[in-house]
């Protein structure tokens, strides 16, 4: 029997419009990509596979974020839920979570290159770059540990040949943060084709992070 989810309906149907938004844009491709919000002590996650037109509210999956392994009785959840599960558990300003492929941030990932501070956008992150997370097997334990530690400071981490990943303290938040980090990996790739990009002092980008503090979105997850 499948848990109730009448308690966060709204939830659901918020990481489904968020997954159809990531194809739309052009930042994701297929089921590659996984979505996941905070609900209380659970969370809701993109189950695997499926294509997400396909997807209805009931179709995602509740996992706890105590700890627990992936439930019985409801789809089989995305490959990548524990490194949800640990940056929920590890974060608990953090509300939403974005994994994706985009082709900029894959390629940067591919060659293990940092996001420098290229651009002030960079503060939108957190810091003064955005790190790249070790290699590990998608789905295991060391990616999660990867992924968190590079996370630790920032809220956006690319992952060793693999993808990106983004968080929000909401759902709009973590999305916008994926587009923002695939523009900026795309504008990082392009100046490194015509010359070496300026990169900009510890005090510009303190002064950028700062500025950052009070940006953007406030909306609920």
């Amino acid at each position: 029997m499948k848990p109730p989810y009448h308690d966060c309906a709204e939830v659901r149907q918020a990481v489904i419009d968020a997954c159809l938004e990531m194809n739309a844009l052009g930042i994701n491709q297929g089921t590659s990509g996984n979505v996941s919000v905070r609900a209380g002590d659970h969370m809701v996650i993109t189950p695997s596979g499926v294509p997400y037109e396909k997807l209805a509210p009931e179709d995602l999956v509740l996992i706890p974020l105590d700890g627990s392994p992936e439930p019985e009785g409801q789809l089989k959840p995305s490959t990548e839920w524990p490194f949800h599960q640990a940056i929920l558990r590890s974060k608990p300003g953090v509300n939403a979570v974005v994994h994706a492929h985009p082709v900029y941030c894959s390629a940067l990932a591919m060659n293990r290159q940092v996001i420098p501070a290229c651009h002030y956008m960079v503060a939108a992150f957190g810091g003064s770059d955005v790190p790249v997370a070790d290699y590990a097997l998608f789905g295991s334990q060391k990616l999660s540990d990867n992924v968190t530690g590079a996370l630790q400071d920032r809220s956006a981490c690319l992952m060793a040949n693999h993808g990106a990943v983004t968080t929000g303290e909401s759902l709009p938040r973590a999305l916008w943060r994926m587009v923002e980090l695939e523009t900026l990996a795309k504008g990082y790739t392009a100046s490194l084709t015509i010359g070496q990009p300026h990169i900009l002092t510890d005090d510009e980008m303190a002064e950028a992070i700062a500025a950052f503090a009070d940006y953007g979105l406030k909306d609920s997850r």
